[in-house]
């Protein structure tokens, strides 16, 4: 049984400052759910601890028998926590992530998202790793679980917020990043991917990267983060404005009153073809929207988590 409340990650963010990213999330997930049900997955242990005594009857397949081999006594292997599931969060932090420059960004979305949902997974003891792309992958940790690997994740996390407004030379090559990270993810994973999908590259070859994921036997949930209200209705005043292109720093100055029907078809085309797509091939697409409260993407996640028993 799952019990959510209303979470507004704007109103949290307000009261952030460097450092604070970790307990944040904490109080986001502290204040968003009281229980979780265990994953059925049964992985391997993640990190080595120490050795203990055998135990007559115990099962032999953690017994060290190189340590047995020079002491001629049974030691069984212990490890710091055993993981359930392996998953790998993928942030877009590419120039579109940081709309709008002003205010509550995608980006800032991303990586509070990404904060909380890791304290989920540490609850859970499932091992979590982050792959940071732009134009190209930036980062890229394996999946964990130990205290020291999840402090420098949350450190990675704190540097993005920290970075600032940024504009790369090139549009990322989405689809390539994809493959290059199906291939880096070794084990089988649950691939949280966090973006808002906004490429230069055609729509198929993108697919066809997730295609390449789900090939690689990863279970796959894509948050798609967009400000509807701007990027998909083309909500401004009926007035001239100067649109900046921020990845490309272009510029075109037009009254978007003037386009809208236009633009709102072409965009809803887009969507629907996209959602079609994901449908295909099994992709679970949680529609984010930066403006709505937070609760939304988090229960999106634990129904997914919960569609694994």
């Amino acid at each position: 049984m799952l019990f959510l409340s209303m979470i507004n990650l704007q109103e949290v963010i307000k009261s952030y400052s460097f450092g604070q990213l970790e307990l944040l999330s904490t109080q986001v997930v502290e204040g968003f759910i009281t229980g979780l049900h265990r994953s059925p997955y049964h992985g391997f242990s993640v990190e080595f601890v120490e050795h203990r005594m055998y135990n007559a009857g115990e099962s032999k397949r953690l017994i060290d028998w190189k340590l047995y081999a020079k002491t001629d006594k049974l030691f069984v292997k212990k490890f710091e926590d055993e993981t359930n599931l392996r998953c790998q969060l993928v942030l877009d932090q590419s120039s579109s992530m940081y709309f709008p420059e002003k205010g509550f960004s995608k980006l800032q979305f991303g990586v509070f998202a990404a904060g909380a949902l890791m304290q989920l997974l540490k609850r859970q003891r499932d091992a979590v790793g982050l792959s940071v792309f732009s134009a190209q992958i930036d980062s890229h940790t394996q999946s964990k679980l130990n205290t020291r690997h999840l402090k420098n994740i949350f450190l990675q996390l704190e540097q993005i917020l920290e970075k600032g407004s940024s504009r790369n030379v090139e549009s990322p090559s989405t689809a390539d990043i994809l493959h290059d990270l199906a291939e880096r993810i070794h084990q089988r994973s649950l691939v949280v991917l966090l973006s808002d999908m906004f490429t230069s590259q055609a729509d198929e070859s993108v697919f066809e990267a997730l295609q390449h994921l789900k090939f690689r036997k990863h279970e796959l949930i894509i948050f798609h983060i967009t400000d509807p209200s701007t990027e998909r209705i083309l909500d401004f005043p009926n007035r001239p404005h100067q649109f900046i292109d921020i990845e490309t720093g272009q510029t075109i100055k037009l009254n978007p009153a003037h386009f809208r029907e236009v633009y709102q078809e072409q965009m809803g085309n887009w969507y629907n073809q996209f959602k079609l797509r994901c449908s295909q091939l099994h992709i679970d697409l949680v529609e984010v929207d930066i403006r709505q409260p937070f609760e939304e993407l988090m229960a999106a996640f634990l129904i997914k988590r919960q569609r694994l028993y």
